[in-house]
């Protein structure tokens, strides 16, 4: 296992169907609300770019690589780079795994952490990040 290296994509928009017909529905809403409500392009352009840019994980892909030195993320224009010693504990949902740098819970993890989403690939990104962090 030390020299194995996992590499996946993850990308919602692509297996969420029904999820992804809903939410464009609603941003679309949204921006509708926004002009009716205020008539103004400049406040019905920030909208757009503001909605679009928080829900961006969604639609736009990441690229995880596990090695036995370190994480890496990559999207759209950043890539992040961690040592598996910045981590010491990780949480477990449906749709990913968090890696927190704290040692017990902490409302700044969600600050400080790494969040992983999975690709139908949950059992082997856990055994690896517990192989390294040991939970």
């Amino acid at each position: 296992m030390e020299d194995k290296i996992l590499k996946w994509s993850s990308h919602p928009i692509k297996t969420k169907k029904k999820g992804t017909i809903f939410l464009i529905l609603v941003m679309i809403l949204f921006w509708i609300l926004v002009w009716f409500s205020t008539e103004s392009i400049l406040f019905l352009i920030i909208s757009v770019v503001i909605l679009s840019g928080a829900l961006s994980p969604f639609f736009l892909p990441t690229e995880y690589e596990l090695t036995p030195e370190k994480i890496k993320v990559k999207f759209f224009l950043s890539n992040k780079e961690k040592s598996w010693g910045d981590y010491k504990s990780f949480y477990i949902d449906r749709n990913g795994v968090l890696l927190s740098p704290f040692e017990k819970p902490s409302r700044l993890e969600n600050f400080r952490g790494i969040y992983l989403r999975f690709d139908k690939n949950k059992d082997e990104v856990v055994n690896f990040i517990s192989s390294k962090i040991g939970n």
